[in-house]
């Protein structure tokens, strides 16, 4: 293993610490997906991106503690167990997490669904600041 990967990322295997920075990256590629979707006004295609933006990041944060799940409610239900529920990350992140897996669920999934556009501004921006604390809170994992 190069010494540089040692020193930034110790005790976390090169392919692990390049599978986390990978989903992080792929979050944030994933937001600015949405951001453009939500200018050219699909709101329920920028809705599914925004999800997608935070599912990428939590489960990077969730690898980097050795945990993972194949299954959406997995993931939500290990980072409320591991990071909400103990303190590392506020509950707002928790229920904000939910409730746009459950607004993504009904744009996908659901007729006649029509999102505010006032309202997704405000999730994008939600998503931004969730997506920063989340990679912040990752890399001090890896960093350790």
């Amino acid at each position: 293993m190069p010494e540089c990967t040692k020193r930034r990322y110790p005790g976390l295997k090169k392919e692990l610490a390049d599978l986390i920075k990978y989903r992080l990256e792929k979050s944030k590629n994933t937001l600015q997906d949405a951001k453009v979707l939500f200018e050219k006004a699909s709101f329920s295609s920028a809705v599914n991106r925004i999800y997608y933006a935070m599912f990428y990041a939590v489960s990077g944060l969730l690898l980097s503690k050795n945990l993972s799940s194949s299954k959406h409610s997995g993931i939500r239900s290990l980072f409320n167990k591991e990071f909400v529920n103990k303190g590392l990350l506020d509950k707002e992140l928790g229920r904000f997490y939910s409730k746009i897996f459950e607004e993504r669920q009904e744009g996908d999934y659901k007729d006649f669904i029509k999102f505010d556009k006032n309202i997704v501004g405000e999730w994008i921006e939600s998503a931004e600041d969730f997506i920063k604390k989340i990679e912040n809170v990752t890399l001090n994992i890896i960093n350790k």
